[in-house]
C-alpha cells in the first residue's frame, strides 16, 4: 500500500503492521510533516508521471463487512445445581388475634351502593397525534440541516442556491464559510527576479483574480522551476499563511472579482533555473 505526504508530495510504501501501529498518523521522512496516511492510502500507484494521489472521501455510514473467515465458539453454559428445599412444618394457627364484628354492621356495609368510577374524557385522535407530528417535523428539519451542512461547498458554488444563500446572509447578518475553487483563480501577471536585499534568494510576484461569484480562501501556491530542457529542478508549495501575515486578510479571503498581488521569497536554485510555472490548489 502507498500514501503521499501533502506537504512535499513524497510517496511512501506502507505495510499493514506499520499502519496498524500508527493508527493512520505518520511523519514524513523527507520534510518531517505529520499527516494522516489513510487520506491518500492506495493499493496501487497510478501510471507515472503523476502529481498527487487521489484523496479517499470518507463514507457517510460505516461500511458493512459480511465475509466471515473465523468466529470463536461460545463457552458452554454453566450448570447450576439446584439446592434441596426442605419443607417446613406447617405452623399452628393462632385465633387469639381475630376480631369479630356484629352482624348488623356487616349487613349495612354489604348493602352500601358501590361508588361508580370516575369517567375520563376520551382523547380525540388529533390530540394523540400532534406530539408525533411535531417530533417528526423537528427530526425532518434536523435532517435537512445536516444534509445542507454536509453539502455546503457544492451548495455555495451553485449559482442559483449560492446566490440565494448569500442574499439571505446579507439580510440576516450571517457569514458564509469560505469555499475553495482554485480552478476559478486566474493568474494575471507574474515576475521572478533576484532578491534586492537577500543573497541567493529570489523575489517572485504574482497577480491573481477571483473569477468565482463567491468569496474563497487564498489558494495554496505551487511554484515549479525548470531548466532549459524542461526538466523540473525545484518545486515549492506555499500555504496562505506562509505568504500572507495579516490574519484579517486571510479570514476575509478573495472576494468575488477581486485581485491581489502575492509577493514570495524563495531560495535561488542556481543558474540552471530558466523557466517557472505557477499552480493553484
Amino acid at each position: 500500500m502507498y500514501t503521499q505526504c501533502p506537504e512535499c508530495l513524497s510517496v511512501f510504501s506502507l505495510d499493514v503492521r506499520t499502519l496498524a501501529q500508527a493508527h493512520g498518523h505518520v511523519v514524513c521522512g523527507h520534510c518531517k510533516a505529520s499527516f494522516d496516511s489513510i487520506a491518500t492510502l492506495a493499493e496501487q500507484l497510478p501510471p507515472e508521471p503523476f502529481h498527487e494521489l487521489p484523496v479517499n472521501e470518507p463514507a457517510f455510514e460505516p461500511p458493512c463487512i459480511d465475509l466471515v473467515v473465523y468466529r470463536p465458539r461460545p463457552d458452554p453454559p454453566a450448570v447450576v445445581e439446584q439446592d434441596t428445599v426442605i419443607a417446613e412444618a406447617p405452623a399452628v394457627e393462632d385465633f387469639s388475634q381475630l376480631v369479630f364484628a356484629p352482624r348488623f354492621a356487616r349487613e349495612s356495609h354489604a348493602h352500601r351502593p358501590a361508588r361508580s368510577p370516575r369517567r375520563q374524557r376520551p382523547r380525540s385522535s388529533g390530540e394523540q397525534r400532534w406530539p408525533w407530528i411535531v417530533a417528526g417535523a423537528l427530526l425532518a428539519l434536523l435532517l435537512v440541516m445536516q444534509l445542507g451542512w454536509a453539502e455546503r461547498d457544492p451548495l455555495i458554488r451553485n449559482p442559483t442556491v449560492g446566490g440565494w444563500l448569500r442574499s439571505s446572509c446579507a439580510v440576516l447578518g450571517c457569514e458564509l464559510p469560505l469555499v475553495a475553487a482554485p480552478q476559478q483563480i486566474q493568474l494575471l501577471a507574474s515576475n521572478v527576479q533576484a532578491h534586492p536585499s537577500v543573497a541567493n534568494a529570489l523575489m517572485i510576484s504574482a497577480s491573481v483574480r477571483n473569477n468565482a461569484a463567491f468569496a474563497q480562501p487564498y489558494p495554496i501556491l505551487t511554484i515549479t522551476l525548470s531548466d532549459a530542457q524542461g526538466q523540473r529542478i525545484a518545486m515549492r508549495r506555499l500555504r496562505p499563511d506562509e505568504y500572507l501575515d495579516d490574519p484579517a486578510i486571510l479570514r476575509r479571503g478573495l472576494t468575488p472579482g477581486a485581485s491581489a498581488v502575492l509577493l514570495l521569497e524563495v531560495e535561488d536554485p542556481g543558474d540552471k533555473a530558466v523557466a517557472f510555472e505557477f499552480g493553484f490548489e
